[in-house]
């Protein structure tokens, strides 16, 4: 038996149906799977700070939902929060081929899976970018201890 933490993915969305195939999808995957609606941090009924700060997760399965430009502003305030400077990113859309034009600046460790979704392909995006995110944590601490 490993002793190593397990992974936390955060899933938000809009449809119960597919936070909840998304949960089983990741939980059957040997991570833990907490969920949030993104309306819900958007009115103040989630704080978002403190599921966070109780949750921390590695990554974060985030859904860009119609008016696509307003929710894309809106995950971009989310994205800079200090909490996920070190969380993986995975954004869900409808339409993928609307939201690759907003996300052409570089967004950090994401990935954009439109619909219809493999949920399979999502919880290999999520790996892809915890891996990548730990890489690039450790290639950072290795240049700060080989600082002068």
């Amino acid at each position: 038996m490993s002793s190593d933490p397990i992974d936390t993915v955060a899933v938000f969305n809009a449809s119960d149906d597919t936070i909840d195939m998304l949960k089983v999808m990741l939980t059957e995957s040997g991570y833990r799977a907490v969920d949030g609606e993104v309306d819900d941090i958007k009115s103040g009924q989630t704080d978002f700070i403190a599921f966070l700060e109780k949750h921390e997760p590695d990554a974060i399965i985030w859904d860009i939902a119609p008016p696509y430009d307003r929710n894309w502003n809106f995950f971009k305030l989310v994205r800079a929060l200090r909490p996920l400077e070190h969380c993986a990113i995975v954004l869900t859309t409808t339409h993928r081929d609307h939201l690759d034009a907003m996300a052409q600046q570089d967004t950090g460790a994401i990935e954009i899976i439109g619909k219809p979704y493999d949920l399979q392909a999502i919880v290999h995006a999520v790996s892809r970018g915890i891996e990548s995110i730990r890489r690039e944590d450790s290639s950072k601490t290795r240049r700060l201890r080989s600082a002068p």
